[in-house]
């Protein structure tokens, strides 16, 4: 007997525009030449991000997040891939579609063998979603919207009529991830913080010790998951927005996914510095990077050197060198970076769920 459980999963869909006519003139081998790269790209986009590929239909693509292993932000990962599938496609037209909400998981499917495991409504209405997105397109369910708008930003998109459903299904158009303090940043809340005010007195306390001698403070919070240390964070924040003095707050998260999360959370810190967004291409964030540097850095051999060491976190390609002596260079020009900011004005670093970083992050941070 097969076991099953109901969960909240959120479904992408992807399909290639008009290839089916293509196809019908070209030899089958040639079709499978096209196709298997594609679908490798795609693979390694949506495993890398912890979802897992439920089936290829021809040229279409369902992926799955939250099954069979779940995380608190599958959606923003099911999107974020999304975003990297159409941009790392130029060459090609698709149209992309994410959904979220309740399924039927089968835990024993094996998904390798062909074996559907996600079955539901989330399903088929992901399927109607992505048949009506733009070329090159992504629309979102509300779900996926309300789980991703302040990482995510969106354009209001007419509701679509979908097959089976009673009521036209409201969707939004994914436009790009939203340039951010870093990560995301609670900065409204619904009910008054209880029980933590000599949590939040000694974070804003080291916050005026920081300003007022001039030095740096460090603190840690450490607690289990959901006992509010984001919450915390979030109130620092308030009380900081209400300073009349203006101060730097950058903020990135470490990620349990992908090639580069050794230093993921730096280079959210650093591309949300300099303006770099996830949509832009390698010549302009190398621009905006090097006016940042600019700024900052009157001597021109000095600057040279910190900007070509912030490339590989402003999302410019290069080679990296991860030897002893190479990655102490690289530390000694972040950490003068970071310097230069906070001569400027005070500066707030937070980095979250730093138990998802190796050494190269925590070795910086000490």
């Amino acid at each position: 007997m097969s076991r099953e459980e109901r969960k909240v999963v959120t479904v992408l869909f992807t399909d290639l525009v008009g290839f089916t006519s293509r196809a019908e003139e070209l030899d089958p081998e040639d079709v499978r030449a096209m196709l298997t790269p594609y679908y490798a790209r795609l693979r390694e986009q949506i495993e890398q991000r912890g979802g897992t590929v439920e089936k290829f239909i021809g040229d279409a693509v369902m992926a799955v997040f939250g099954a069979p292993v779940a995380h608190e932000d599958d959606p923003v990962r099911a999107v974020l891939t999304a975003i990297a599938i159409r941009d790392g496609s130029p060459d090609l037209e698709i149209r992309t579609a994410v959904h979220t909400g309740e399924a039927l998981v089968a835990l024993d499917a094996d998904v390798s063998a062909g074996e559907a495991f996600v079955s539901g409504d989330v399903v088929n209405t992901a399927a109607r979603l992505q048949s009506s997105a733009p070329v090159n397109g992504i629309l979102v369910g509300e779900a996926t919207y309300r789980a991703t708008r302040q990482v995510i930003e969106y354009l209001e998109a007419p509701a679509v009529e979908a097959k089976g459903k009673s009521k036209p299904v409201p969707v939004w158009e994914v436009v790009s991830a939203r340039p951010r303090y870093g990560t995301d940043v609670e900065q409204t809340h619904r009910t008054a913080l209880v029980g933590r005010e000599r949590e939040l007195f000694l974070l804003t306390d080291a916050f005026q010790r920081s300003k007022g001698e001039e030095t740096a403070q460090l603190v840690t919070l450490v607690g289990v998951p959901g006992i509010g240390k984001s919450r915390l964070v979030a109130e620092l924040f308030t009380v900081l927005d209400n300073d009349p003095d203006v101060y730097w707050w950058r903020q990135g998260r470490s990620l349990p996914y992908g090639e580069s999360r050794s230093v993921w959370a730096l280079g959210e810190i650093v591309k949300a510095q300099v303006g770099v967004l996830e949509s832009d291409d390698e010549e302009t964030a190398r621009t905006k990077l090097a006016d940042a540097v600019a700024e900052l850095f009157a001597d021109e051999e000095e600057r040279r050197w910190v900007e070509s060491h912030l490339h590989a976190l402003g999302g410019v390609a290069g080679d990296r060198d991860e030897s002893r002596d190479r990655r102490a260079d690289a530390f000694s020009a972040w950490r003068r970076f970071f310097e230069a900011l906070a001569e400027e004005r005070p500066l707030v670093l937070v980095f979250e769920d730093l138990h998802w970083a190796d050494d190269t992050l925590l070795d910086f941070v000490d």
